[in-house]
């Protein structure tokens, strides 16, 4: 049970960091708080959140973990099979190193050989889970250099997802360190360059009493965290480790630091769920997610499937991911966010 609580967590935490987020994607901090002001929540029509491929691919990665009983090569294998319909479903905002790696699967390109060269932050909104489902660095590494590559290619980009994955294992593994002391540690274990230097800076950032934002612009992101592991990684472990025991806070934080707030927060949303677990993360929050087909209940009973096939007991059938119904979803929802592109032509600037 207490399993399931982590896994859990991290499922509703990645879901309602996504829809929370989505509202402020791709505008500006001082924008974004113009048209919709300091409160957050998921609100994207109506009062009611909806969510992106952050979950659809956290959702995935679940189902892969299930079937494969964390075998890397077949988890890898039902991963990348899984992508190839998702594509199909025409999802909106799909990153284009993800395009072209989707593309790549369904021409029959292997996926061990279907990423390409890229450092998005892709593969790091989908990797919370792997940290919590492992029982040690060496198992998560194995799982996260699998997911990634599928995608992307770029060290950086695995470097980074390995990150937020180890971050999310904190409490499933039983370990004591606060979030200060995991960073610390984390940069001793990264090959140096950006990342390093990044979390460096935020750990000096994190003694000072920094709030997130003040990081942000410290680092130079104005005008919104940017897409890139690099800039992802660390504004997304700022949120969680400035309020570790908060998880509204640590998502709010995260949305309100602009740029690609649905994947930032996310991935905040993620981390703090799964070590604080899923009665952690603000039920009106919850309540509010307008998903279908892959409701509140789907994610529960994915996250009852994965416990139980992890911890050795007979497990519910896994849900399937219903792709037909998913196409239509999909078409709502671009039909929302153009319609939410078309309102920010409208003042206030």
């Amino acid at each position: 049970m207490i399993l399931r609580s982590h896994i859990l967590g991290c499922l509703l935490g990645t879901a309602v960091g996504d829809a929370a987020g989505l509202r402020c994607e791709g505008l500006s901090p001082r924008r974004a708080r113009r048209l919709y002001g300091d409160e957050v929540a998921p609100t994207l029509l109506l009062g009611r959140g909806m969510c992106s491929d952050d979950t659809e691919h956290t959702a995935m990665v679940a189902r892969a973990l299930a079937e494969s009983n964390g075998d890397p090569e077949t988890f890898e294998a039902l991963f990348a099979r899984q992508l190839r319909p998702w594509l199909l479903t025409m999802p909106a905002g799909i990153g284009l190193a993800t395009l072209r790696a989707c593309l790549k699967l369904l021409v029959g390109v292997g996926p061990s050989r279907s990423g390409v060269f890229s450092a998005g932050n892709g593969p790091a909104m989908r990797s919370a889970l792997l940290g919590v489902c492992t029982n040690n660095e060496n198992e998560c590494r194995e799982l996260v250099r699998r997911s990634t590559r599928v995608t992307h290619v770029d060290p950086k980009a695995e470097e980074g997802a390995w990150v937020v994955a180890e971050a999310a294992a904190l409490a499933a593994r039983g370990s004591r360190a606060t979030p200060l002391e995991f960073i610390e540690n984390m940069t001793t274990k990264l090959q140096g360059g950006e990342l390093r230097e990044r979390l460096d800076a935020l750990c000096q950032s994190l003694r000072a009493g920094h709030a997130p934002a003040e990081f942000a612009e410290s680092q130079g992101w104005t005008r919104g965290v940017s897409g890139y592991i690099n800039h992802t990684v660390p504004a997304a472990l700022c949120c969680w480790a400035a309020t570790p025991d908060d998880v509204r806070q640590s998502v709010t934080s995260a949305v309100l630091l602009g740029g690609d707030s649905d994947s930032v927060a996310a991935i905040t949303g993620a981390i703090a769920g799964a070590n604080l677990g899923d009665a952690a993360v603000p039920r009106e929050w919850i309540e509010r997610l307008a998903e279908w087909p892959r409701t509140v209940k789907w994610l529960e009973q994915l996250a009852d499937t994965l416990t139980a096939q992890l911890v050795g007991d007979r497990a519910p059938q896994l849900p399937s991911m219903h792709w037909p119904a998913t196409a239509g979803r999909n078409a709502v929802f671009a039909a929302v966010v153009l319609a939410m592109g078309f309102r920010r032509l409208l003042p206030p600037y």
